[in-house]
C-alpha cells in the first residue's frame, strides 16, 4: 500500500473515530442532531488531513462515503415499531450502490496526493492567504451540509414510515435506479474516451453527451430528487426535505456547472461550438439538427 493511500485510508478512518466518538459524547437524543454532530466532527478531522497534507482534495471521496452510514445509523436507530422493511432495504440497497460506484469512479482516477482538483487550485491561487478558511467553509463544510441536507429524506424513508411500499416507491425506485444507472453510463463513456488517449484538448461529444454536456450531474441531482420521494411516500408530513435535493439541484446548477463550463472553454478549443449545438444538463437533440 502506497503512503498516498495510507494516509487517505488513515485519514477517513480518523474521521470514522471522531464521528462515533462525538455521536457518543452529544448531550442530545435526536438521531438528525446526533448525525450531524457527528458528520461535522468528521468532516473537520478530513479537513485536518488537508491541511496537514496541503491538499483539500481529501475531500473529494466525502461525498460519498458519508451518505450510507448516515442512512445505517438511522435505520437502526429507528424510535418507531413497524417501520416497513421492503422500503428500508430498498432504500438502503440503493444508496449503498451509489455509494460504492461513485466512491470507486473517484478511486480508479485518482492521481495520488502529488493531484489536487483544479478548482481547489484555482481558488488557492485567487484566495491567497485565506485560502485554508475559505477551503475548509467551501470545500469541506459546505458540502457536507448539501449532502446531509440531500439525505434527510432518508430518516423518514429508514426511521419512520410504516405505510406499506405503496406507488410513489415504486416511482422512486425507477427514478433513484436510472439516476445512478445514468451516471455510471456517463461516467464509464469518459472513462472509456480517457483511455483511448484522444488529441489533447479535445472534447467528448458521442454517447450521452451528445444530448447533454453533463449527463453525469443530471444523474447525480436525479438520485437526489428520488431519495426524496421515497422520503415522501414514507411520511408526507416530511415534504420539507425537498430543501435538500433542491440545494443540491441549485448548487450543481449556478456553482459547480458555470466553473466547469467556464474551465472548458478556456481549455478546450471545440467545446464552443460543442457547447452551442448541446443542452448543459436536460438532454434533447443538437440544435444543429444533426441525427
Amino acid at each position: 500500500m502506497s503512503r498516498d493511500v495510507q494516509a487517505i485510508v488513515a485519514a477517513y478512518l480518523a474521521a470514522a473515530a471522531m464521528a462515533v466518538a462525538v455521536a457518543h459524547a452529544v448531550p442530545f437524543e435526536h438521531p438528525i442532531a446526533v448525525a450531524l454532530a457527528a458528520d461535522l466532527a468528521a468532516t473537520c478531522m478530513i479537513f485536518t488531513f488537508s491541511f496537514g497534507f496541503r491538499n483539500s482534495s481529501f475531500y473529494d471521496a466525502y461525498w460519498s462515503v458519508a451518505p450510507p452510514f448516515i442512512a445505517a445509523y438511522w435505520l437502526f436507530s429507528s424510535p418507531v415499531f413497524g417501520v416497513d422493511t421492503t422500503r428500508q432495504v430498498v432504500v438502503l440497497g440503493l444508496v449503498c450502490v451509489w455509494a460504492v460506484r461513485l466512491t470507486y469512479n473517484w478511486g480508479r482516477w485518482w492521481d495520488g496526493l502529488g493531484h489536487e482538483d483544479w478548482r481547489y487550485l484555482d481558488l488557492k491561487s485567487s484566495a491567497g492567504k485565506a485560502y485554508w478558511l475559505v477551503s475548509f467553509g467551501g470545500i469541506h463544510l459546505l458540502p457536507t451540509l448539501w449532502v446531509f441536507g440531500g439525505c434527510l429524506a432518508l430518516y423518514p424513508a429508514l426511521a419512520l414510515g410504516t405505510a406499506p411500499f405503496g406507488a410513489l416507491d415504486w416511482v422512486a425506485s425507477v427514478v433513484t435506479a436510472a439516476a445512478i444507472g445514468l451516471e455510471a453510463q456517463a461516467d464509464q463513456e469518459l472513462t472509456n474516451y480517457r483511455r483511448s488517449q484522444p488529441p489533447a484538448g479535445q472534447t467528448l461529444t458521442a454517447g450521452l453527451r451528445r444530448y447533454s454536456r453533463h449527463p453525469n450531474y443530471l444523474g447525480e441531482m436525479g438520485f437526489w430528487w428520488g431519495l426524496f420521494l421515497f422520503g415522501l411516500a414514507a411520511a408526507p408530513s416530511w415534504w420539507w426535505t425537498l430543501i435538500g435535493p433542491l440545494a443540491i439541484t441549485l448548487m450543481f446548477r449556478f456553482v459547480s456547472l458555470p466553473l466547469i463550463e467556464n474551465h472548458m472553454l478556456e481549455k478546450r478549443p471545440d467545446y464552443k461550438a460543442y457547447a452551442g449545438r448541446t443542452r448543459l444538463v436536460l438532454p434533447g437533440p443538437p440544435r444543429d439538427g444533426a441525427p
